[in-house]
Parts: C-alpha cells; sequence; structure tokens
C-alpha cells in the first residue's frame, strides 16, 4: 500500500464473495491500459476473516504484479443497508482523482476502459457505464474527487447510485462513456443467489418513511447538495444554466433522465411526475 497519488481509486465494499471479488478485480486490472493508474479501496467486515484472509493470500500480489496499489479497510458490520458508510469511508481514504463505484459481483468487459475515464480530468461530472438493461441511473457512478472534498461523503443516503444519479442529472452533469460492465447480480443474470444478495434491504418504496430515498427530507437535501455542486461548478466556470433554470421551474430536471437518449426501455419514464 502507497500513499502515492493516483487516477482512479476504485471503492469496493465485499462480503463472503472470495472468487467473486478475485474476477472482479481481475477484469479491471486485465483490461486497463496503465494499471498503475488504479488503487483499489476496498472495505471488510471483521466478522469475515475468510474474504480478507482470501484478499491477501491471493488477490493482493495480483494487484502488487500488476503495478496498482491497494488500501483495506475493515469495520464492525454494517450491513446492506448502510452500504454508503462503507463507500463514504472507503472514499476518505482514496487517493485517485476519480472515485468509481464498483461491487464484488460486478466485471468489466471494455479494454482501456480506464483511459476513458482520465480523458474527461478536469471535468466535474458523473460518468457512466450503462448497464442493467440501459438503466439511465449511473448504477456504477464515477465522480471526482472534488464532490466528497465539497460535502466530505459521496452519499448520505443508502442507495448511493440513485442519489448521485438524481443529482446529476438535475446538475446535467451526466456524461455517458463507452464502457460495457456486466453486473452479475442473481435477479439479472441468475448468479450469486447467496447470503449476500439475499440479504440487502432498501430503503426505498415507501415515501412516507423517514428513511426512504423518496421522503421529503432527502428529496429537500439533494436539492441542497445541488446547489452546493452548483456554486461550485460557477468557481470554475462549467455551464450552470440547465440548474437554475430548473431552480427557477423552466426546466424539467428529468427531460434528460427520463428522455430515450438515457431511459430507452422507459425504466423511470413510468414513475416521471
Amino acid at each position: 500500500m502507497s500513499n502515492q497519488s493516483t487516477k482512479i481509486s476504485i471503492l469496493l465494499p465485499t462480503r463472503q464473495r472470495t472468487d467473486a471479488l478475485d474476477r472482479s478485480i481481475m477484469s479491471l486490472i486485465n483490461l486497463a491500459s496503465d494499471t498503475k493508474n488504479l488503487q483499489f479501496v476496498l472495505a471488510f467486515d471483521n466478522d469475515d476473516k475468510a474474504s480478507s484472509a482470501y484478499f491477501v493470500k491471493t488477490i493482493a500480489p495480483k494487484i502488487n504484479d500488476a503495478g496498482a496499489r491497494y488500501t483495506c479497510l475493515e469495520f464492525n458490520p454494517m450491513g446492506y443497508i448502510r452500504l454508503n458508510e462503507y463507500v463514504n469511508n472507503c472514499a476518505k481514504v482514496a487517493t485517485g482523482d476519480w472515485l468509481m463505484f464498483w461491487n464484488d459481483d460486478a466485471f468489466m468487459e471494455s479494454a482501456g476502459w480506464d483511459k476513458e475515464i482520465v480523458n474527461y480530468t478536469g471535468q466535474f461530472c458523473c460518468l457512466r457505464m450503462p448497464t442493467h438493461n440501459e438503466h439511465p441511473y449511473a448504477i456504477f457512478p464515477i465522480i471526482p474527487r472534488k464532490w466528497y472534498e465539497l460535502f466530505e461523503y459521496l452519499s448520505p443516503h443508502q442507495i448511493s447510485d440513485a442519489w448521485i444519479s438524481q443529482m446529476s442529472y438535475m446538475l446535467d452533469i451526466m456524461k455517458n462513456i463507452d464502457v460495457k460492465v456486466v453486473h452479475d447480480r442473481h435477479d439479472l443474470t441468475g448468479n450469486n443467489n447467496d447470503e449476500t444478495f439475499k440479504n440487502r434491504p432498501m430503503l426505498e418504496g415507501n415515501s412516507a418513511h423517514s428513511r426512504d430515498f423518496n421522503h421529503s427530507t432527502w428529496r429537500k437535501r439533494r436539492v441542497v447538495d445541488c446547489i452546493k455542486i452548483n456554486e461550485y461548478l460557477k468557481t470554475i466556470s462549467q455551464d450552470t444554466e440547465w440548474f437554475c433554470n430548473v431552480l427557477e421551474g423552466k426546466q424539467d430536471p428529468w427531460e434528460k433522465m427520463c428522455g430515450p437518449d438515457y431511459d430507452p426501455n422507459k425504466q423511470l419514464t413510468q414513475y416521471k411526475t
């Protein structure tokens, strides 16, 4: 492990998935243009010694051999319901210009994926690798480290991909990149029907509940966070017209998110209000 600065930090909470974790990490390493660009930041639970031991014995040497770097964190188990806290803590120690959300049941399919990300360095945007049947969200969002620095978190809510994606559409900073990823999740592919998948409660679906993603408190907070990012965008002379029009009621914030370019299969369009 090194404190050396790098270009892309992969934020990777993992639990009880040794072989899948190996495949996931090696897919990123084997298809990267320059593995020296990469830092893996892994989050392990302290009751899952088998996974951390497997990483140290089997995966860490491969990362070292590839010239990439890694940082490992250990937590008292927080569960899927506090997934964002794992990711926020990973971001805190990440050294990359870009912070890339990743899962132990995902694998990369595109060669040179890291170059596609680095091409956007200097821009404040969310990079989206289309997956999940072209779901409009950035399921594995890639965002500049400055996002963390503005808030000291990436997401205050469990559903981080939705949090970041909705804010990115409101701000008009969502960018597609030509990178293909497979999320090998059981409900999508039939694989990995394990305890980690089965024990994944989601704080979504009951907007009257105070912790639900769509409760009015969280919806208002996303707007407040967008305002803070928008003020930062002004300082770097990045266009802010879209969000200013959103605040004035002149622009539908979900026009692109629910439009044919980002939601061709109408996975979110049906919920548009």
